[in-house]
């Protein structure tokens, strides 16, 4: 009953389902082809948004092999148009390139890369601003979580996202990705999920407003075994 209320909420709010695809550093040409293939075997429901985001040397070799209702993201980049950033790409690159989205706060990026709250806060508003549409993660550790912290990890990584915002609000997707259950083995039940998803929308609608409660996409961003 919970998944069907959930279904009808989600209609009555007008928000469209979205399914993400991170690549990581995976892929060559060859395997890249291959999903093409599959992506485009069979029509897609016209009421779900799908978005891939290959490595950033192959973004322009997705976007030119998928067709346009297919998005294409980033899977990161900073918070300037151009300069002495070795390594980094601008959003003006990926816009110059086809692409539409970009991913930001990753938790790898948070963990192995060293970017704070503060950074990947700064580079969603840049990225909203350059007119990106931006995929935003947050999520615990497992650490947190068993500390019973889980609450405390996710609003923190929240605010800094929303002061950043602005009236951006329909270029943002929320994914939740407990660090935890990604690739690790383990997963996130619905419930534990579901629970999070919850508390963010409520959390949204106490400092935004009711209408971006509604209406912000929050997904699920780990492993699934369902």
């Amino acid at each position: 009953a919970n998944r069907v209320d959930s279904f009808r909420q989600k209609m009555a709010s007008g928000r469209r389902f979205f399914v993400g695809g991170n690549w990581k550093m995976n892929g060559n040409k060859e395997s890249i082809d291959g999903i093409v293939k599959f992506l485009t075997a069979e029509p897609l429901p016209t009421e779900i948004d799908v978005v891939v985001s290959p490595p950033s040397l192959y973004v322009p070799y997705v976007r030119d092999k998928l067709p346009r209702e297919i998005g294409v993201a980033a899977q990161n980049c900073y918070k300037e148009p151009k300069g002495a950033f070795t390594g980094e790409i601008s959003p003006e690159m990926i816009k110059d390139v086809g692409a539409d989205w970009v991913i930001l706060g990753h938790s790898e990026r948070r963990s192995k890369f060293g970017e704070s709250d503060e950074l990947i806060g700064q580079k969603v508003g840049y990225a909203l601003k350059a007119g990106l549409k931006v995929i935003a993660c947050i999520g615990e550790l497992l650490a947190e979580r068993e500390a019973g912290k889980t609450e405390e990890v996710v609003i923190r990584q929240m605010k800094a996202i929303v002061d950043n915002v602005g009236e951006h609000w329909n270029s943002i997707v929320i994914a939740y990705e407990p660090v935890w259950a990604i690739g690790t083995g383990a997963t996130a039940t619905p419930e534990q999920a579901q629970q999070v998803h919850v508390l963010l929308r409520q959390w949204l609608r106490v400092q935004v407003s009711s209408d971006v409660a509604l209406k912000t996409r929050i997904i699920y961003g780990g492993t699934s075994k369902k």
